[in-house]
């Protein structure tokens, strides 16, 4: 899908470029308004071309004018505008973006927040603002949900990787085009204002928007001033389990192998509120018609404001005590001496279903404010000097991910005590995980009988009716800031007539320092002493609220939820005898900087056009870090890197066109991950950190498209991709094998070293297809009525196949690649009526590896094996009616399956969590002067 959306319903005059600007993002139409022509960035003014879109078919005409561009392009890029976001419920940019062929979103908590092009991993594309790489808060794996749909005027989604492109851009880039003065005639005002409900726990949310531009002559040549402010708030409650599982070692008898335990089941139940706002301004300078200079400032801002109830039923608290027996045995209920039952298929347990007695209930309760936000700043220029055009950029960014809990407790049921003589005071679970779609519990009491072994007791419904105890209060004041400069000149000079037509001939340099830091400082209160004397009541009565489950999933078990004044109101209590420590493990800065420069030439001859070149990147990287050991370590890293690539598109006739490609790109390892972190434990034999000598994943690349443009408005593409890896990246646990924390005597060469490392080789081959058509071309010749017209579809889909070696050698798929993606989408406009329907659906994709070790001479996962999402299934509408030209009222209906989000280890049965969030309704009015 690729839109563009005409707000007039007068015929509108666009001229979009029709060039393959090196060093400009490739340009689509702007918001035009009534009769007033709108030209993109100029670059080659001789090659403009006009498209007349009627504002009268929105929808139908806008993909006919951005289809045009994409056809004239000398890239592979999809292209989607702001009016076309606002035609679905679109409130950031990657649910915008996820209709694309191409595209995959991973999501959290319902919403859309990654973005994964063709079967890539998240981390292989790269963001940018009007065509400048920002880092993301999160760092390279850019998170799309701090940025509303409402900031864009356009979205171009780049899959070929050209040599102007940074050399990380392995899968593609997302280029957020913002707005500007000069996109309207004069003074101009739009806005959106929604009010929505959220049918989960009876919520609401809050959508608005303003932009306000106008452009103006002065002496000195003439300004254009756009602003743009944006709001989407939603009140949100969680429907959820999670389960953990993991191979048991005592777990000897026969069939052992076969069988994983779920170590603890869980509800994590949310109250929250997320918001996405967005302040932008942009001015603009024209001292001529061929000179720009321009200065923007962006803040996008993604809050999430959470209360989450925690109830963690622990079924392995006293796994030490199953005991290690390997021959077979007959069945008894009841268990051995001093055994709770767990893992014990002596008692008829089964992993799926069964008792668990005298076990702990841990109960925690936080408090979150989480904060991601990109403020980004930049300076420019574009210059036409007839054969010559520069451009220039000077951007400073600043990335902040804010991780703070302001409070957390945790209550723990009490101890166990000697063969269970206090386990009369502590649950019994009956677990009953079937149906992988919901984990029933009940609880009971226990009875510990003469003889020392348990029985279970009656039932209890209200989870208040256990007794528990404050054990620990935590506050955390975290924050992960990257602060990032680039300066960027690029040079384009055109030549007639050398090897084709014309031969535009592009060189750039660009420089780019960027410094991730953390702060984390840790509040933390874990004894009963340090509670009386900040007068903490260790009771959770203390800080219940009145009131019941807000959600609809069925528990086993009812409880109250806590308030969020009397948790703070703790903490504050708490700072009277503590303070914030530095976590001085979780410590760490990385600095990168970037020398690069690159050299293409576009060749433009009468059946298509050649670009090729070549990018050439020289990376520092200098990193320092707090561990467990006695002092700071400081590591330097440098290497250099090259990136070619060819382009080559060519008109097979009138209305087709192929496109083949080859291109190049090296995805560097995250800013954490080259942290020299290393933190260690003597009682476990263990050591975690990052590993500054990782080294960039590589690929080459082959795409190779043909793409049909009908007469009709129709439009059909077919095709196939494959890219070539190296050096893969995976999280893995190996033997440290260094001598740098010997001290103290104690050599931890030899100990199990949890880090990022690279795997081998990979690939990923797939194929795309797309296709878009309306029926109104059709309507005469087959004898329909007219209003049959306003009728058209969107279809795409693309399978895909991946497979990388990871560091212990097996062959798993890329995290975050699907083998499928499609979206069918079907529309009707019509005498100022439309109304849209689209429906998405991923297969499953590879979460994260599992940890795997030989565990009673199998080779086998230690929480169970390899971790993945099930499918996921969505299906939006929207309904419009134009009530006159400048005002359009709309009805948005959001996640209508409510299908859930899930996760599981080793193979569907054994999920790891499940969520759903409600579906969502939204009625508004926009407005256009």
């Amino acid at each position: 899908m690729v839109g563009i959306f005409a707000r007039s319903s007068r015929a509108v005059v666009v001229r979009a470029l029709l060039t393959g600007a090196a060093f400009l993002p490739v340009a689509a139409l702007a918001d035009p308004v009534e009769d007033m022509p709108v030209v993109a960035d100029p670059v080659a003014p001789e090659e403009e071309q006009e498209i007349v879109v009627r504002g009268s078919r929105p929808i139908a005409e806008s993909e006919a004018a951005a289809l045009e561009i994409q056809r004239n392009s000398t890239a592979l890029v999809s292209v989607i505008a702001s009016d076309a976001v606002g035609r679905l419920p679109d409130q950031n940019i990657a649910q915008a973006i996820s209709r694309l062929p191409g595209v995959g979103v991973e999501r959290d908590q319902g919403q859309a927040r990654y973005v994964n092009l063709r079967g890539a991993p998240k981390r292989w594309t790269t963001l940018s603002f009007d065509g400048v790489n920002v880092v993301s808060p999160e760092g390279r794996a850019a998170r799309f949900d701090s940025i509303p749909s409402a900031i864009a005027k356009q979205i171009i989604v780049r899959k070929a990787v050209t040599p102007d492109m940074v050399g990380e851009t392995i899968s593609g880039n997302v280029d957020i085009i913002t707005r500007s003065g000069f996109d309207q005639n004069g003074f101009h005002v739009a806005g959106k204002a929604a009010y929505g409900l959220v049918e989960l726990g009876d919520r609401r949310e809050f959508e608005g928007s303003l932009v306000v531009s106008d452009r103006f002559d002065t002496g000195i040549g003439e300004f254009g001033i756009a602003s743009s402010a944006s709001l989407y708030r939603r009140g949100m409650v969680t429907d959820n389990f999670e389960t953990d599982w993991e191979t048991v070692a005592q777990d000897a008898r026969p069939g052992f192998a076969d069988r994983i335990w779920a170590r603890e089941t869980e509800n994590k139940l949310y109250r929250l509120v997320r918001k996405n706002y967005a302040l932008s301004t942009r001015l603009d300078w024209k001292p001529s018609p061929d000179h720009r200079i321009f200065a923007e400032t962006i803040y996008s801002a993604f809050q999430d404001d959470e209360q989450r109830n925690n109830y963690i039923f622990d079924l392995d608290d006293q796994q030490s005590r199953l005991s290690t027996a390997t021959a077979a045995c007959a069945v008894n209920a009841t268990p051995a001496t001093g055994t709770t039952g767990y893992a014990d298929v002596c008692t008829g347990n089964t992993p799926l279903q069964g008792t668990v007695y005298g076990i702990d209930l841990n109960s925690n309760f936080t408090v979150r404010a989480y904060k991601q936000s990109v403020f980004t700043n930049t300076l420019g220029g574009d210059h036409d000097l007839d054969t010559w055009r520069v451009s220039w950029r000077a951007n400073y960014s600043r990335s902040i991910d804010d991780r703070t809990q302001p409070a957390q407790l945790n209550y723990d049921s009490p101890s166990f005590g000697t063969n269970g003589a206090n386990a009369a005071n502590r649950l019994t679970v009956g677990y009953d995980f079937t149906d992988p779609q919901l984990a029933r519990v009940q609880l009971f009491r226990t009875i510990r009988n003469t003889n020392g072994t348990f029985a279970r007791g009656a039932r209890v419904t209200a989870i208040e009716d256990f007794p528990r105890s404050l054990v620990r209060l935590r506050s955390l004041l975290a924050a992960d800031t990257t602060d990032a400069y680039t300066a960027r000149l690029d040079v384009q000079h055109d030549v007639d007539g050398l090897f084709g037509d014309k031969t535009t001939f592009a060189v750039g340099l660009r420089f780019d320092d960027r410094t991730k830091s953390v702060d984390e400082r840790l509040l933390d209160l874990n004894s009963a002493a340090q509670f009386a004397a900040a007068n903490i009541p260790t009771g959770y009565g203390q800080i219940a609220i009145p009131g019941g489950f807000q959600g609809e999933i069925p528990l086993g078990y009812t409880f109250q939820y806590f308030g969020k004044a009397q948790l703070l109101d703790l903490v504050d209590r708490a700072k009277t005898v503590g303070r914030y420590v530095d976590q001085t493990a979780n410590l760490y800065d990385v600095n990168e900087r970037i020398y690069s420069a690159y050299a293409m030439a576009t060749v433009v001859t009468e059946w298509g056009n050649v670009v090729g070149g070549a990018r050439i990147e020289h990376i520092r990287n200098d990193s320092g870090a707090f561990g467990t050991g006695p002092q700071r370590l400081e590591v330097k890293t440098s290497q250099t890197l090259v990136y070619p690539s060819l382009h080559i598109n060519y008109d097979v006739k009138k209305n087709s066109k192929a496109r083949l490609s080859f291109s190049t790109g090296a995805a560097r390892p995250d800013y954490d991950q080259l942290r020299p972190n290393l933190t260690f434990n003597d009682a476990n034999l263990t050591i975690s950190g990052g590993n500054p000598d990782a080294k960039p994943e590589k690929a080459m690349g082959v795409d190779a498209y043909v793409e049909y443009y009908g007469s009709t408005g129709g439009f059909l593409s077919f095709g196939a991709y494959y890219k070539k890896l190296r050096d893969v990246l995976f999280d893995s646990s190996r033997t440290f094998g260094r001598d740098i924390l010997n001290f103290g005597g104690v050599d931890r060469s030899q100990y199990l070293y949890s880090t990022i490392d690279n795997g081998g080789d990979g690939s990923i081959l797939g194929v795309e297809g797309a296709i878009q058509q309306q029926l109104d071309p059709f309507v005469a010749d087959l004898g329909l009525p007219e209003w049959v017209g306003g009728f058209g579809v969107q279809l795409n889909a693309t399978l895909n196949r991946s497979r990388a070696e990871t560091p212990d050698g097996r062959r798993v798929p890329l995290p975050g690649a699907s083998n499928a993606v499609y979206n069918i989408g079907a529309y009707y406009e019509k005498y100022g009526f439309s109304a849209r329907v689209q429906y998405q659906n991923r297969s499953r994709w590879l979460d994260e590896l599992g940890d795997f070790q030989n565990i009673n001479g199998v080779n086998r996962g230690v929480d169970g094996g390899d971790f993945y999402w099930a499918k996921d299934n969505e299906l939006d509408a929207s309904l419009r009616f134009a009530v006159t030209s400048q005002v359009e009222l709309f009805g948005n209906f959001s996640n209508l399956l409510n299908g859930p989000g899930r996760r599981y280890v080793r193979d569907a049965r054994y999920t790891i969590e499940r969520e759903t969030f409600g579906r969502r309704y939204q009625a508004g009015v926009r407005v256009n002067f």
